[in-house]
């Protein structure tokens, strides 16, 4: 509950405003505060009667970039690559100055023979939320049921945001001295960027196939994917540890046939699919 962001809470019920300003907003402040006394009380009950499960699994890896992929290896002798991690690098002009990022410039090239790491990991917070929402469906309590749906979502990102911290600070330690409140963290003040398939850094949505055999997340955490790589539960967050001081998040924008190319060689996928799965990011028909 303390790493709690509420500002998207208020988003997801279209409501404009950052919490908690939002709260005594002119115009959505009465609204809003409702919204968060509702909000407040199914919290309330969802913890004493323990609606919820949440589940996480994280992995620490030895790896190198080649290219614009990521090489982890099987154990720190680096002798043997366990699983390649592929990602895209900007295309569209970009202003003087300022480079063509991909997500492979925040861990070491394998040429430079520095020994770098990555990390890996899968949350969720909505075991267990199924006939809950059932319960409500079934009543036509249809305002009930999508509350529960947004609050498991916050626990989700919440959780992701306590285990990115106990990363930082014991498991990888890299920032152990770390002292930032739950503000600090939502502004995203501390050392490294955990970017998830699917996001504007890297859209591309079947590289969660990978974390889930890096990590075996489905028999760890109960997270399965279907078809089109959506994580069930819905609330739950997958993605990648980059502890790098550089590390930053970005936009991929628009790629061009060339990357496409090189991008479906890397994955050994064809064309076509490379299409359909980056349609958006597309800079051509």
């Amino acid at each position: 509950l303390p790493y709690f962001d509420w500002t998207p809470f208020f988003r997801s019920w279209q409501l404009a405003g950052k919490y908690p300003d939002i709260l005594s907003d002119k115009l959505v402040g009465e609204e809003a505060t409702k919204l968060f006394g509702d909000a407040k009380s199914m919290l309330e009950q969802i913890v004493s009667e323990r609606w919820l499960q949440a589940n996480a699994v994280v992995g620490l890896y030895a790896a190198n970039a080649v290219g614009d992929d990521i090489e982890i290896y099987q154990d720190d002798s680096r002798s043997k690559v366990q699983l390649v991690l592929h990602q895209l690098r900007q295309q569209d002009e970009r202003p003087a100055g300022k480079p063509y990022q991909s997500l492979a410039d925040f861990i070491a090239p394998r040429e430079t023979g520095v020994e770098d790491f990555i990390g890996a990991f899968a949350v969720t917070a909505g075991l267990g939320i199924d006939k809950h929402i059932e319960a409500y469906e079934r009543d036509h309590r249809d305002y009930e049921a999508i509350m529960l749906k947004a609050l498991a979502d916050r626990f989700a990102e919440a959780l992701a945001e306590f285990m990115h911290r106990k990363v930082r600070k014991e498991l990888w330690g890299y920032q152990p001295e770390e002292l930032l409140d739950n503000e600090a963290l939502i502004q995203e003040k501390y050392q490294g960027i955990r970017p998830a398939p699917g996001y504007p850094a890297c859209p591309e949505h079947t590289e969660k196939g990978l974390i889930w055999s890096l990590l075996d997340v489905e028999r760890h955490t109960g997270i399965s994917l279907t078809e089109s790589f959506a994580m069930l539960p819905a609330a739950s967050v997958s993605g990648l540890y980059f502890s790098h001081p550089q590390s930053r998040y970005f936009g991929l924008g628009k790629i061009y046939r060339d990357q496409v190319e090189d991008y479906a060689r890397r994955k050994g996928m064809t064309v076509e699919e490379v299409e359909k799965w980056l349609a958006p990011n597309l800079g051509y028909a």
